[in-house]
C-alpha cells in the first residue's frame, strides 16, 4: 500500500506529466491547439454575449414554480424542458423511472384567533392532508418532557382534538450573524450554549417517547390529535426549512419562529390559545415518475458518453431556485451553447435532469440500474448541486487517474476562471449527497462541480426563501461557460477515461478508504417512516 506521502509526490507526477503532453501535443499538432481554441473562444462568446440563462430562470422559477416529484408542476417542468430543448434543436424526451404518490399543494391560511387574532407565517409540508374545504379550530398542546415511553402512552390521550406542538421553542429569532456583530462575546457564548442546551434536551424528550421525529406524527394522528405544528428554524438567517409530513388524514404544518415562539409561551403560560389551520391540497392517486433526457449524438464515437447532470426536482416551500433551479440551468445553458458552436460532437453529449433526488436519488439511480449500456461507455459526468455560487471545488472521486484527465480538460478554462478552483486528486468517492454518487457507486467516473457558499445550507437550501431573486447570474454564467468547456474537452479527448480506483488510507483507522456500495432506486414512495 502507498503511504499518503508518496501518492500525494505520484499524483504530482501525474499532473506534471499530463501537462506535458499536452504541451507537446498542442507543439506537435498547431492546427489542433488552433482548432482547440476557436472552439473556446466561440463558447465564451456565446455565453457570455447570449446568455439565456435569465429568462430560462423566470419560466421554470417563476412561471412554473416548485418542482416537488409527483406533483403536476413536476411534470410541467419535465415537458417544458423537454420542448426547450426542441426549440433549440436538441432532441429530448421524458423517460418513466417509477412512480409516486400524486399531489398538489392548495392555500394555507393558519390564524392564530384567540387569545387575540393574528395571520400566521406558515405553510403546510409536502404531502400533507388537506382540511377538506373547512378550517379546523383547536387548542395547542405542547409536547411535554414526560419520563419515558410508559409516561408518554399514559399522556397520549391528552392530544385528542388538540394541535400538538413538536418543536423546540428556540432562545432567539435573530441570526447569528447579528449576535456577532452587536452583541458582546460573553452575550453570544451564553446563548450559544443555552440553546445547545435546549437543543439537547429537546432530543432526550423525543426520544423518551419511544418513537422517532418521523415516527411521532403518525403516533399523535392515531390518538386523535387535530394536527401536527411545528417549526424547523435555520439559525443563520432565520428562515425555514421546509421537509414533508408523515400524517395521513391530519394536517402537518410549519410555523415561522416568531409565530411558533408566540404560540409556545402563551401555552406555556397557560392562555389557551387556539388556531384555525384550512389546507386545500389535493390527492392525486398514484402518478408517473420522470427523468427528462436530451442529447447531442456523437460522430466519431457515438456510444461513448460525455453527461451533464443536474436534479430537476426540489422541495416546495420556495421555488427550488438553488436547489437545484440553478444546477438544472448551468446544464441546460451549457448545451444550448454546445449545440450552436460544437453541434458535431466526436462522443454523444447526454444530459440527465433527475427525479426525486431529494428522496434518495431515486431517478439518476434508476438511470444507472436501467442503462448499463451508457454507464458502461461513460467517458465523464459533470453534476452541479449545490447553489448558485461559482464552482470552486472538483475532486476526482477516488480514481486514480482523475489528476491526469481532469487537469487536460482544465487546462481550456480561461485562467481567470480556472485559478479560483481547487482541486483534490485523486479524492476520495465519499461525499456521495447528490447524483454524481449513483455514477461513482458503480464505478463510473462522475465528478462533483462544488460551488461557493453564498448561505446556501442555513439560507436556501429547502426553505421557503429558495426563489429566483437568490440566483447570482454572474456566478451562474461562469459555470454554464465551465461546464461547457469540460463537455467539450471530455468529448475529443482521444483517450478513454480510465476506472482505476486508488487506493488511499482512511485517516481515522489506516484501512483502505471503501468505496460505495450502490443503492437501489425506490421506484414507488414516499416510502413510510418507521421507527
Amino acid at each position: 500500500m502507498k503511504t499518503s506521502h508518496s501518492l500525494l509526490r505520484s499524483g504530482l507526477v501525474r499532473h506534471l506529466a499530463g501537462f506535458c503532453m499536452l504541451s507537446l501535443v498542442l507543439t506537435a499538432n498547431p492546427v489542433l491547439a488552433q482548432s482547440q481554441e476557436s472552439v473556446v473562444e466561440q463558447i465564451l462568446k456565446e455565453g457570455n454575449t447570449n446568455s439565456q440563462l435569465e429568462p430560462l430562470a423566470h419560466e421554470l422559477l417563476d412561471r412554473i414554480g416548485p418542482r416537488l416529484v409527483g406533483t403536476p408542476q413536476m411534470k410541467r417542468a419535465n415537458d417544458w424542458a423537454v420542448e426547450k430543448y426542441a426549440s433549440w434543436g436538441i432532441p429530448a424526451r421524458n423517460e418513466k423511472w417509477g412512480e409516486w404518490k400524486g399531489w398538489e399543494r392548495g392555500i394555507s391560511h393558519i390564524d392564530m384567533i384567540a387569545p387575540w387574532v393574528k395571520s400566521l407565517e406558515g405553510t403546510q409540508l409536502a404531502w400533507s392532508p388537506s382540511t377538506k374545504g373547512k378550517a379546523i379550530t383547536a387548542e395547542l398542546i405542547i409536547l411535554p418532557d414526560l419520563a419515558d415511553s410508559m409516561a408518554f402512552v399514559q399522556w397520549l390521550p391528552n392530544v385528542k382534538g388538540k394541535f400538538v406542538m413538536v418543536s423546540m421553542q428556540q432562545p432567539t429569532g435573530r441570526p447569528d450573524q447579528n449576535w456577532q456583530e452587536f452583541g458582546t462575546k460573553e452575550s453570544f457564548d451564553r446563548l450559544k450554549a443555552a440553546r445547545q442546551e435546549q437543543t439537547d434536551a429537546w432530543a432526550k424528550r423525543i426520544k423518551k417517547t419511544g418513537h422517532s421525529v418521523r415516527m411521532l406524527p403518525i403516533i399523535l394522528e392515531k390518538a386523535g390529535a387535530a394536527g401536527v405544528v411545528g417549526s424547523n428554524w435555520s439559525q443563520g438567517f432565520g428562515v425555514n426549512k421546509i421537509f414533508s409530513a408523515y400524517t395521513s388524514s391530519i394536517p402537518t404544518v410549519d410555523i415561522a419562529l416568531e409565530d411558533y415562539g408566540l404560540l409556545y409561551r402563551l401555552v406555556e403560560s397557560g392562555d389557551h390559545p387556539k388556531i384555525s389551520v384550512r389546507t386545500d391540497s389535493k390527492e392525486l392517486g398514484t402518478v408517473p415518475a420522470y427523468n427528462t433526457l436530451a442529447e447531442i449524438r456523437g460522430t466519431e464515437k457515438p456510444e461513448e458518453y460525455v453527461m451533464l447532470s443536474a436534479h430537476f426536482d426540489s422541495w416546495d416551500g420556495g421555488t427550488g431556485a438553488t436547489d437545484n433551479g440553478t444546477g438544472t440551468l448551468t446544464m441546460m445553458e451549457a448545451l444550448r451553447i454546445l449545440k450552436k458552436v460544437y453541434p458535431n460532437p466526436k462522443r454523444t453529449i447526454l444530459v440527465g435532469h433527475w427525479g426525486s433526488e431529494e428522496q434518495g436519488l431515486n431517478g439518476s439511480r434508476a438511470f444507472v440500474e436501467d442503462h448499463p449500456e451508457i454507464v458502461a461507455k461513460l467517458q465523464a459526468l459533470f453534476n452541479q448541486d449545490n447553489g448558485t455560487g461559482r464552482i470552486v471545488n472538483i475532486s476526482g472521486q477516488g480514481f486514480q487517474h482523475a489528476g491526469e484527465y481532469l487537469t487536460r480538460w482544465l487546462s481550456a478554462v480561461p485562467k481567470n476562471m480556472r485559478d479560483s478552483i481547487k482541486t483534490n486528486f485523486p479524492g476520495t468517492p465519499g461525499g456521495g449527497g447528490s447524483d454524481f454518487a449513483s455514477f461513482v457507486a458503480v464505478g463510473a467516473p462522475g465528478f462533483s462541480l462544488g460551488a461557493l457558499n453564498w448561505s446556501y445550507f442555513n439560507y436556501t437550501w429547502h426553505t421557503n426563501r429558495d426563489t429566483y431573486d437568490k440566483v447570482v447570474f454572474d456566478d451562474l454564467r461562469n459555470n454554464a461557460l465551465l461546464t461547457a468547456i469540460l463537455v467539450y474537452m471530455a468529448c475529443e479527448d482521444p483517450n478513454t477515461f480510465p476506472r482505476d480506483k486508488a487506493v488511499l488510507p482512511n485517516d481515522r483507522t489506516g484501512k483502505p478508504v471503501l468505496w460505495p456500495t450502490p443503492s437501489k432506486a425506490i421506484r414507488k414512495g414516499p416510502v413510510a417512516p418507521t421507527n
